[in-house]
């Protein structure tokens, strides 16, 4: 799942019906899951925190993401230490500064192009 991913914007936790954020995957169990792939098991070994999934920081409930999918059902979820608490609020901002620091690339990218895509007449289009 991408952070930028629509879904993600209607998904909610199926307890307090808040949002939730995105952890992406840690190197760690990237190669894991990518070693399971290539021993023809399925996605599931990378549950173990480190893997993708969607975190409620209010309910300190974490949901993994398995084949792409994000098992939202209460007993999908797993409560997590306040040590490890810590640790995923770290990934989330860590998450969303580099999710942030993309988009300000990209905008960049587009001023320095040279392709004003906005139309005449708007705040900051060149004619």
């Amino acid at each position: 799942m991408k952070p930028d991913d629509p879904l993600l914007r209607i998904l909610a936790c199926p307890l307090d019906k808040g949002p939730l954020h995105l952890l992406p995957a840690t190197a760690t169990a990237t190669a894991a899951a990518a070693a399971a792939a290539a021993a023809g098991k399925n996605g599931t070994a990378a549950v173990d925190g480190a893997g993708e999934a969607l975190y409620n920081p209010r309910l300190r409930r974490r949901y993994p993401i398995i084949d792409g999918i994000p098992q939202l059902l209460p007993s999908s979820g797993e409560q997590v230490s306040d040590e490890e608490h810590e640790t995923l609020l770290a990934r989330v901002s860590e998450a969303h500064m580099t999710a942030g620091n993309m988009a300000e690339e990209h905008v960049a990218e587009d001023h320095t192009s040279g392709n004003d895509t906005r139309r005449p007449g708007t705040p900051g289009a060149t004619t």
